[in-house]
């Protein structure tokens, strides 16, 4: 591999030498009677000796394998790919001031032309240079707090984000958007939505499922909404705030203890589950969907508890577990379970020895479902009744990361499973939906 060639090898790097091309140049390839032009851009290094990657006009990557009939001409000279952030607009002190935290993801990411992948490089200062409309929404004060993929995020991030969104607050912010990748979203959402109460503005949580090179890249969008969210909305709450449709034409606000992503790429990804989403953004206008919310009120003092304990197992019931999973959780020290159970609450009788042991040693085992919609009902049936009778404690509609969420945030208050128990089953930030008739 060619050091001016970064990911280039073999009959590929020939023939761009052979054309005299370079990195950034344009060129055209002429390959069975068709022809791509674009630029020519650098490559995975764990790609193949025989294909060309080209940048074309639409803003699409293309790879063309290169074969001996194949033409390269250089068309075109042109510079190095390189990224310079460009100067951030011209703030206007009337507009309300929003503070943008930002812990990576897709959403603060640019293409790695190493591995071919994207990589956390953005800084939160980035993030509103390169979107200039939200110098027409609100004055941003910008931070980078961890450049992670959110499959890295961990509890102790949770709580130094609570920490600096806490901090935020304190400066009279109109509100905190925080930028954050997809897959954990929800739950960073449900951990702020416990570890930050009686939240005097919105903490809005955005991300994108596209990154910022793509054409169909949300994170813009994402982005603007999140801060007309943060500057204008009327409610103090933890939300998430993400294409309503896979079009521009609106942003759907979730609470945070009732989202999930529910799509591995779609820009529509993340659905409010059992419960009325929040609000939504058409334009720079938020349309609220419910008149159940907490209102703004700056006065109100916020209260930070950020501490979260590990020790709590999030175990997905499934047929054939080995009820040695349980016991081994006891033995490693753990404070509580959550059980993702089939249907209205349940998981197979040859599990039953172990979850009493769990629940005799003083672990809180809890119930959820793994069903999407609906909730735990564990009276109907022989299994769920006998459940019960040992103890394990029912968690209504509650989402199973939510409630795993919970449960850590719970033990970072108390270490008495008794009130951990009462703690759980008591709806702190709309956790629990009400019951409807069907």
């Amino acid at each position: 591999m060619s050091g001016e060639f970064p990911g280039y090898k073999g009959e590929a790097l020939r023939a761009l030498k052979d054309a005299g091309a370079e990195i950034g140049d344009v060129i055209l390839i002429i390959k069975d009677e068709a022809s791509y032009e674009g630029i020519l851009i650098p490559r995975s290094e764990y790609g193949d000796d025989n294909h060309v990657v080209i940048k074309m006009e639409s803003g699409y990557n293309v790879g063309i394998q290169v074969t001996p009939s194949t033409q390269i001409k250089k068309t075109g000279v042109g510079t190095k790919p390189t990224f310079i952030s460009p100067p951030l607009p011209v703030e206007k002190p009337s507009l309300p001031r929003v503070a943008i935290v930002s812990t990576g993801g897709t959403i603060a990411s640019r293409v790695d032309y190493r591995t071919g992948g994207v990589r956390p490089a953005l800084s939160a200062s980035d993030l509103y240079s390169v979107v200039p409309e939200l110098s027409e929404i609100a004055m941003i004060d910008a931070e980078i707090l961890f450049s992670l993929f959110s499959e890295n995020i961990t509890p102790r991030h949770w709580s130094k984000t609570a920490k600096a969104v806490a901090k935020r607050i304190e400066d009279d912010v109109a509100g905190v958007v925080v930028a954050h990748g997809t897959d954990t979203m929800g739950y960073t959402a449900a951990a702020l939505s416990l570890a930050l109460q009686n939240l005097p503005v919105p903490v809005v949580i955005v991300g994108s499922q596209r990154s910022a090179d793509r054409p169909s890249s949300d994170a813009a969008t994402n982005l603007i909404g999140a801060v007309v969210v943060a500057a204008r909305a009327p409610f103090a709450e933890v939300v998430v705030a993400m294409h309503e449709t896979v079009s521009d034409k609106s942003i759907i606000v979730h609470r945070g203890t009732k989202v999930r992503k529910c799509h591995t790429s779609r820009r529509d990804a993340f659905q409010s589950v059992n419960i009325t989403s929040l609000a939504r953004v058409e334009g720079e206008k938020v349309v609220m969907l419910t008149e159940e919310y907490r209102k703004r009120d700056p006065a109100r003092k916020l209260v930070l508890s950020p501490d979260f304990d590990e020790k709590v197992a999030l175990l997905k019931f499934h047929p054939g577990l080995d009820p040695k999973v349980i016991d081994r959780y006891v033995a490693e020290g753990y404070r509580g379970i959550i059980l993702e159970g089939t249907g209205l609450g349940h998981v197979g009788t040859y599990c039953f020895s172990a979850v009493e042991r769990a629940i005799k040693q003083g672990l809180v085992v809890a119930m959820t479902s793994q069903c999407v919609w609906g909730r735990v009902n564990m009276n109907v049936y022989d299994t769920g009744r006998d459940l019960l009778a040992l103890g394990v404690v029912p968690l209504e509609d509650m989402l199973p990361e939510t409630a795993l969420v919970k449960l850590m945030w719970i033990f970072g208050q108390t270490k008495d499973a008794e009130e951990a128990r009462g703690f759980l089953t008591k709806n702190m930030a709309h956790e629990i939906s009400p019951k409807r008739l069907a």
